[in-house]
C-alpha cells in the first residue's frame, strides 16, 4: 500500500492501514521543510492549543502526546512523480491513496500511477466533486484497456474519488446519534458494536442482532492487561459461539446495534400544495378578522330577512348588494331597512381592508416558503448544527436523510449550506455565534447534541464552552483543524464534565477510515475495535466459496473467524457494487439487506452476504490475505 500526501491526513490514513488491516505501507511525503502544513502561522489555534495542553496536565496530570508515527516505509519527495511513485514501487503496489491538499497535485500523480500500473487501485482526494466523476469514469477507462487480458466477469472499478466533507460527514452525524464515530454503514443501516455490562444474577442483556465479541475478563481490573497479547485467555475473544456466551457470564460482551433516532420527530417545514391549513396560510389575528366579518354578514342577512319578510335567499342577496354598494338607496324604506343598509355599507368597508391583508399575508407565505425558517418555540431533543460549509452541507444532508430535527446556526448568510437548508426547510439562525443570545435562539437549552463544524477551532471551541454552561449534560462534537489541539480539548472537557459525552475530531481523524476502506475494496465496509484487536466488516459473493455455498447459516459460521450477519435479498443485476455508499432512502423504508438470517437458510451461489470477520478469519475465507483478495485480480 502506497499513501502520498501533504497533511495529517497521510499520516492518519498510513497508521490506519497498518495498525488496523495489518498493512505494509510505503509513506510519501514532502521533505520536511517543504511540507505546507508547517508553515501554517502559529496564530489563536497554537496558543490555545499550549493552553490546553497545559490545562490538560493539570487536570489528568499528565502530558499530551507527541505525533503520530504511522511506521512503515517513509520516502520524501517535493511532488508525487515518475521517481517518487517508482522508488515506492507503484508497480508492484495493490493500492495507491493520493491525499494532497492540491487537487491538481493528486490529479497529476493519478495520471502518472495509471499509466505505470494499470491494475493498481487509486483513492483520490479531491474537492471538486464533479471534476472527481469525470476522473473517475476516464482512470476507470483507462485501467480497462491498459490492464493485459481483463477478466470481465471479475473487472470493477480501479478508481475512487473522495472528499474530506464527503467522508467526514457521516461519522460527524453518526457520533451526534450514537456517540461514538466507530460505525458501519451498510446498505443505508448504520450500525454500532454496542458494550454490554456482565449480566448480573437473574438479569439478561439486550443480544442485539448477534454478538460480536466478549470482552477481556480484565477489562475491569485496573492491574489487568485489557486485551494485550498478554492477556492469554482472559483476552477477548471475538465471534464467540452460544455456547461461549453462555459460558461467559462474568465477562462483559460487544453486540452489534442498529442505530436509530428516537426522539421528536422532524416538524414539517414545506409549503408545497395548494391544500395547505388555512393555519399556515393566514396569521391567527387574520383569521379572527373573517370570522367576524362573515359573522356580520350572517347576522345582516337574517335582520334583512325578520324585516322584509322576503325569501331568505332575496334577503341575502340584498345583503350583499348593500356590502359592495351596488344596491339603490333604500329611501322610500321602513327606517328599520334603511338601519341595516347603512350597517352593511359599514361592514363593506370594514371588509375591503380585511381582504386585501388576506390576499398579501397569501402571497407572503408562499414566498416565505423558500425562505429561512425560524426554530419553532416548542422544538426539543434536536441536533444543533454550527457551521454550513462544505462539512456542515453534508452532515445535514445526513442528519436529514435519518429524520433528525436539526436547527442551523451561520453567520454568512451566502454559505454553501445555506441553499440546501432553504430547500430542505430546515430552521436556520443567521448570526455570529460569538453573540450573546444567538444559542438561546436555537432553542440549545432543549437540544440533544451541538455539532459544531465551523472552519476555525476557536469558535467551535467557544460555542462548546457556552453550550456546556447552558446545558452541562449537552452531548458535543466539536471539529478542530490540530489533531494535538483536539486531543487536549478532549482531554479537558472530558475531566470538566465526566458525565457528558463530549467528541473533538480532526477531519483527517475522521476522513482516514473511509479512505482506508477505499483502499481496501469494496467489499470492505469497515472496521470496529474491540480493546486491541479489529473486526472487519465485508460483503461478499457466496459463488466460488466453499465455506459459504450450499450450507446453511448456522453451519458456515465459524466460531473466532466469520459469522453471517446479513443477506442481500435484490437480484445480482440490481445490486448496487458498493454496500457501503450512503443510499437516499426514507426512514423506515427497508433496504435490500436481511439483518438476522433465519440459521436454517441454505447459502446459494447467487447470493452475497455481509459478514463480520477476523482479519485472519477473512484472509482464510477467501483463499488470500485481504489486500489480495480485493485489489488483485486473476490474470
Amino acid at each position: 500500500m502506497i499513501v502520498s500526501g501533504d497533511g495529517a491526513l497521510a499520516h492518519r490514513l498510513a497508521g490506519e492501514l497498518r495498525e488496523v488491516y495489518g498493512e505494509r505501507v510505503v509513506l510519501v511525503v514532502p521533505p520536511d521543510g517543504q511540507d505546507p502544513s508547517a508553515r501554517l502561522p502559529a496564530g489563536g489555534r497554537a496558543r490555545a492549543s499550549a493552553l490546553f495542553d497545559r490545562m490538560s496536565s493539570v487536570v489528568l496530570r499528565t502530558t499530551a502526546p507527541g505525533p503520530e508515527d504511522a511506521g512503515g516505509t517513509r520516502i520524501e519527495a517535493v511532488a508525487p512523480n515518475d521517481e517518487a511513485l517508482t522508488e515506492a514501487g507503484v508497480e508492484r503496489a495493490a493500492a495507491l491513496a493520493l491525499v494532497h491538499r492540491d487537487d491538481e497535485t493528486n490529479i497529476r500523480a493519478a495520471l502518472i500511477a495509471r499509466r505505470l500500473n494499470p491494475r493498481l487501485r487509486l483513492v483520490i482526494r479531491l474537492y471538486n466533486r464533479k471534476l472527481g466523476q469525470y476522473l473517475q469514469e476516464l482512470l476507470d477507462q483507462a485501467s480497462a484497456l491498459g490492464a493485459p487480458d481483463p477478466d470481465p466477469a471479475a473487472f470493477e472499478a480501479y478508481t475512487t474519488v473522495l472528499s474530506d466533507a464527503d467522508t467526514a460527514a457521516p461519522a460527524l452525524a453518526a457520533t451526534a446519534l450514537a456517540g461514538t464515530s466507530k460505525v458501519v454503514h451498510a446498505d443505508g443501516v448504520l450500525l454500532r458494536a454496542g458494550q454490554r455490562r456482565p449480566p448480573g444474577p437473574g438479569e439478561a442483556t439486550d443480544p442485539g442482532l448477534c454478538t460480536l465479541a466478549l470482552l477481556s475478563s480484565t477489562a475491569n481490573d485496573p492491574a489487568g492487561a485489557e486485551g494485550s497479547d498478554r492477556s492469554g485467555t482472559d483476552g477477548p475473544r471475538l465471534l464467540p459461539g452460544e455456547r461461549s456466551v453462555a459460558e461467559a457470564g462474568h465477562r462483559g460482551r460487544v453486540v452489534l446495534e442498529t442505530v436509530t433516532y428516537t426522539g421528536p420527530a422532524q416538524p414539517p417545514g414545506r409549503l408545497t400544495d395548494l391544500g395547505a391549513p388555512l393555519g399556515r396560510l393566514f396569521s391567527r389575528r387574520l383569521r379572527w378578522s373573517l370570522a367576524g366579518i362573515v359573522a356580520s354578514v350572517v347576522a345582516l342577512a337574517i335582520a334583512t330577512w325578520l324585516t322584509t319578510g322576503d325569501d331568505p335567499l332575496h334577503a341575502a342577496y340584498l345583503t350583499l348588494l348593500d356590502i359592495f354598494a351596488i344596491d339603490d338607496p333604500a329611501i322610500d324604506e321602513p327606517v328599520g331597512r334603511q338601519v341595516l343598509q347603512l350597517l352593511s355599507g359599514l361592514v363593506g368597508l370594514l371588509l375591503l381592508p380585511v381582504l386585501i391583508a388576506a390576499v398579501l399575508e397569501g402571497l407572503g407565505t408562499f414566498r416565505n416558503a423558500s425562505a429561512l425558517v425560524r426554530p419553532p418555540r416548542g422544538l426539543s431533543g434536536h441536533v444543533v448544527l454550527l457551521g454550513m460549509g462544505k462539512v456542515g452541507a453534508r452532515v445535514l444532508a445526513r442528519l436529514r436523510e435519518l429524520d433528525i430535527p436539526v436547527v442551523c446556526v451561520e453567520a454568512d448568510p451566502e454559505a454553501r449550506g445555506i441553499a440546501l437548508a432553504r430547500r430542505l426547510r430546515v430552521p436556520t439562525v443567521i448570526g455570529d455565534v460569538t453573540q450573546e443570545g444567538l444559542l438561546e435562539s436555537a432553542r440549545i437549552h432543549r437540544a440533544h447534541a451541538l455539532l459544531a463544524l465551523t472552519s476555525s477551532d476557536t469558535t467551535n471551541l467557544e460555542a462548546a464552552l457556552y453550550a456546556r454552561s447552558v446545558k452541562p449534560d449537552l452531548r458535543v462534537v466539536m471539529r478542530l483543524y490540530d489533531d494535538d489541539f483536539a486531543t487536549a480539548v478532549h482531554r479537558t472537557l472530558r475531566a470538566a464534565h465526566p458525565g457528558a459525552l463530549t467528541r473533538s475530531r480532526s477531519v483527517s481523524h475522521l476522513a482516514a477510515p473511509a479512505f482506508a476502506s477505499a483502499m481496501m475494496g469494496r467489499q470492505i465496509l469497515g472496521a470496529i475495535p474491540v480493546e486491541r484487536k479489529v473486526l472487519l466488516f465485508a460483503a461478499v459473493d457466496v459463488a466460488g466459496h466453499p465455506q459459504l455455498e450450499g450450507r446453511t447459516v448456522a453451519e458456515a459460521f465459524r466460531e473466532g473467524a466469520w459469522r453471517v450477519l446479513a443477506l442481500d435479498t435484490s437480484s445480482p443485476a440490481d445490486r448496487v457494487p458498493d454496500l457501503g455508499a450512503t443510499r437516499r432512502v426514507r426512514a423506515g423504508t427497508p433496504g435490500d439487506l436481511v439483518w438476522q438470517v433465519p440459521p436454517e437458510y441454505v447459502l446459494r451461489a447467487e447470493d452475497r452476504v455481509v459478514l463480520a470477520a477476523t482479519r485472519r478469519g477473512l484472509a482464510e475465507l477467501l483463499g488470500r490475505r485481504p489486500s489480495a483478495r480485493v485489489l488483485q485480480r486473476p490474470q
